[in-house]
């Protein structure tokens, strides 16, 4: 899998974009939440980041991705495929994966789609909370070109409670007007 890459790091930069945060370096493993998803850019953006932060993070994507001519670029980029509409227990076979390894990073945009949404998908928490990792917040502030990284979280096991502090970071990311936001801080 490519963690770092001279290209991606360069292209990073000269688009503008910069870090704010880190990611402490004795973090050995993590579900990393990325908000808005909002546009196709997304992902090569994201990939500047990783290669920045000199971590391996995985992502998840769904299936159609990995198939086809660029399948195997996705792969390559450290992709996992999701079959979403299947009915399988994808939290515990992603939690297996965490406590397989001694070191795993992964990520995901938890509102499932550039739509705006009124709810996130909540397998990122569920993953977070069986496998005993922090979630690790990231906001994407396209207004200021900036990756705005938040000191990993500890989920208490009570979504209603913690979904505050999730819409709390997100809601402080400049130009994220969410419904799932404004729904979850009402």
């Amino acid at each position: 899998m490519l963690i770092k890459s001279p290209i991606f790091d360069l292209i990073f930069k000269w688009s503008g974009w910069r870090l704010e945060g880190q990611v402490p370096s004795e973090l050995h493993k993590s579900i990393t939440i990325v908000c808005p998803h909002a546009t196709w850019t997304d992902f090569p953006v994201g990939l500047g980041a990783r290669s920045l932060m000199n971590m391996p993070i995985y992502f998840w994507g769904k299936k159609e991705l990995f198939q086809g001519p660029f399948g195997w670029m996705f792969r390559w980029l450290g992709g996992y495929p999701v079959d979403r509409g299947k009915k399988s227990n994808l939290v515990d076979a992603i939690v297996d994966i965490y406590q397989a390894n001694t070191e795993f990073h992964a990520v995901l945009a938890p509102e499932g789609t550039r739509k705006d949404v009124e709810e996130l998908r909540t397998g990122f928490y569920y993953i977070a909370v069986k496998a005993q990792v922090p979630i690790l917040m990231i906001g994407f502030d396209y207004v200021n070109k900036r990756i705005i990284i938040r000191e990993p979280f500890t989920p208490s096991g009570d979504f209603e409670v913690d979904k505050l502090v999730i819409a709390k970071f997100f809601q402080g990311i400049p130009g994220v007007q969410k419904t799932w936001i404004k729904r979850y801080l009402a």
